[in-house]
């Protein structure tokens, strides 16, 4: 009897491979797709940091919350507020001292297309300003503003885990 040498792969071993990648891959996509649309939120929440030290600067000088970029002085010479908008930001707004982010965009993924978070600012009992995203917790100490009323908010597992319950 002559030996016969194996030179490849039979056709069960390869498709076996073809279904263990297939299986990867419906894992792996919508895992990433998550990661990317976490990642253009949270740069609206980095655009934010500007606007959230002009309010807490303006509560600790006048003792209240602005009303909204005019009170702040963030108008243009033709009175238009001058708030960022970004890649995925379409704007950010000021509301009773809420900054509230207006995601929208050519690029930006279809799950954030006009979804707003709201970051309500309080006072603790030692006088700092603190912050509230969204459905974040309030600290227990704390005072908090009136929170804006939202249209469209984004989902809470697109955001940050300082923003979620």
């Amino acid at each position: 009897m002559s030996k016969r040498i194996q030179k490849g792969f039979t056709l069960i071993e390869l498709m076996i491979v073809v279904a263990i990648i297939g299986i990867l891959a419906a894992i792996a996509i919508p895992a990433y797709q998550d990661y990317t649309i976490r990642t253009q939120a949270s740069e609206g929440l980095a655009m934010a940091s500007a606007a959230k030290a002009a309010v807490a600067e303006y509560q600790a000088d006048k003792g209240e919350w602005p009303a909204d970029a005019d009170a702040l002085g963030w108008v243009d010479s033709a009175g238009d507020p001058l708030l960022p908008s970004g890649k995925y930001v379409q704007s950010i707004d000021i509301e009773g001292g809420n900054v509230v982010v207006t995601y929208g965009g050519d690029i930006v993924n279809d799950a954030l297309v006009d979804t707003q978070v709201a970051l309500t600012p309080g006072t603790s009992l030692s006088g700092d300003v603190v912050w509230v995203c969204q459905d974040g917790d309030v600290p227990a100490d704390a005072t908090m503003a009136t929170a804006p009323t939202i249209t469209e908010p984004t989902p809470g597992k697109y955001l940050p885990s300082t923003c979620r319950p």
